[in-house]
């Protein structure tokens, strides 16, 4: 109630016309500022997840110009992705203090400048602690990009600007192993690395230029003891955990797939180029697909049917990678990207529709097991590669799957979505 309103009240006056709202400065549909933003975080988001999986299609020119084992050249992904795992929850809370876009914007040059330095690591142990680093800086964009769109967008124009912001993720993972082949085919891995470094410099350019000031942030100080009490809430909370785990289990079959695939086609009998290796990273376009028709899916086999869905496509694809044949091969990188894409977007949706309050830690704590699950898959599957060949990274992710389809069947059927 305003000041007005009140002593009209204690005069005994009915007829105090009420203080007029304030109109919804939000971004809408429409406007140029809404349109800069979308700009802005598609840019930012390309960056972000060009240089987080930068060397990933690269690795076995990697093993060839620094003389590693694939165990060896695996800790180049694994090492950022690990290392942006540990940061998002405490970069999160920075962002509460100092703001989305500050904390972004440091965020994506921070890892860019860092990328102008990978290309020239002297050796392995210089390149894993460039790419830690990097993972560091990483963190700032997806611990707050959600949150920024949250505040500063109107909830009817939501949708499509995380639509297009996940596009930008998708995009700039594809495009830089797809580019990477092709450069590191022509030039060598340095190159393709300086490459995607200075094209991430352009964006986080971009980014800064184009981001509308954000007009709806409060900041607020850093409670390190509530904070603990929100995580330890949602790890308490057995269907949240399920759902953490099941976001490691699928992370970690793929990531083990495409950490190791690319030793086994550049290898006897295949013997593919860096190039045709590189390309093959446009089946992610499946995934896009699929992530677009879980929503469909889960509408109308639930969430239960749909976790059953996606771990069946990923064993039928592991299974069909044991073949010998080429075209084989890819059907089952089809299917194990399809299924991957399916569990991912089922499992994060149902995170923040499971959590009640502490949406953004929730949403956070399952981006740490997500990362983790890419960390350890990648890392196992390189090792199992290097003692047993593809037999032993399938077997990998195979037990993936198979432990992911415990808390997937427990996992509460679409009907009861809403209740839980």
């Amino acid at each position: 109630m305003t000041s007005a309103d009140t002593g009209a009240a204690a005069l005994g006056r009915h007829d105090a016309a009420p203080a007029p709202a304030a109109p919804d400065s939000r971004l809408r549909k429409g406007t140029s500022a809404y349109r800069r933003a979308n700009l802005a975080l598609f840019a930012a988001g390309l960056a972000t997840f060009a240089l987080l999986y930068s060397t990933q299609a690269l690795l076995p020119a990697l093993s060839t110009g620094l003389h590693l084992s694939p165990a060896q050249a695996s800790l180049t992904v694994t090492a950022s992705t690990g290392a942006l795992a540990v940061a998002l929850l405490p970069v999160s809370a920075l962002s509460e203090k100092y703001g989305r876009t500050p904390v972004m914007t440091a965020s994506v040059f921070g890892a860019s400048l860092l990328a102008l330095a990978v290309p020239f690591a002297p050796n392995l142990a210089v390149l894993v602690a460039l790419r830690a680093v990097q993972g560091v800086a990483l963190a700032g964009l997806p611990a707050t990009a959600m949150a920024y769109l949250a505040e500063e967008v109107h909830p009817s124009a939501i949708p499509s600007a995380i639509g297009l912001y996940v596009a930008g993720n998708s995009i700039g993972g594809m495009s830089s192993r797809v580019a990477g082949g092709v450069l590191a085919q022509a030039f060598g891995w340095r190159t393709a690395l300086l490459a995607v470094g200075v094209t991430a410099l352009a964006c986080a350019v971009a980014f800064r230029l184009l981001a509308p000031r954000a007009r709806h942030f409060t900041p607020g100080p850093v409670h390190p003891a509530a904070l603990w009490r929100t995580v330890t809430g949602h790890v308490r909370d057995v269907r949240l955990r399920r759902l953490y785990l099941l976001g490691l289990l699928f992370m970690a079959v793929f990531g083990a797939v495409y950490t190791v695939l690319g030793y086994r086609l550049t290898a006897a009998p295949y013997h593919l180029s860096q190039t045709a290796v590189g390309a093959i990273f446009l089946v992610y376009l499946v995934g896009t697909a699929a992530s677009a028709a879980s929503g469909a899916l889960q509408g109308r086999l639930g969430r239960r049917g749909a976790f059953t869905v996606a771990l069946v496509l990923c064993a039928a694809g592991l299974l069909l990678t044991l073949a010998g044949p080429l075209p084989l091969i890819l059907l089952g990188l089809v299917l194990i990207t399809a299924g991957f894409f399916t569990g991912h977007s089922v499992a994060s949706g149902a995170v923040s529709r499971t959590a009640t309050t502490g949406r953004a830690q929730a949403s956070a704590l399952y981006l740490t097991a997500y990362y983790i699950g890419n960390s350890a898959g990648g890392s196992v599957a390189a090792s199992a590669y290097h003692l047993a060949g593809w037999a032993g990274a399938a077997a990998v992710a195979l037990a993936a799957v198979v432990l992911a389809a415990g808390p997937a069947l427990r996992a509460v059927s679409g009907r009861r979505t809403a209740a839980a």
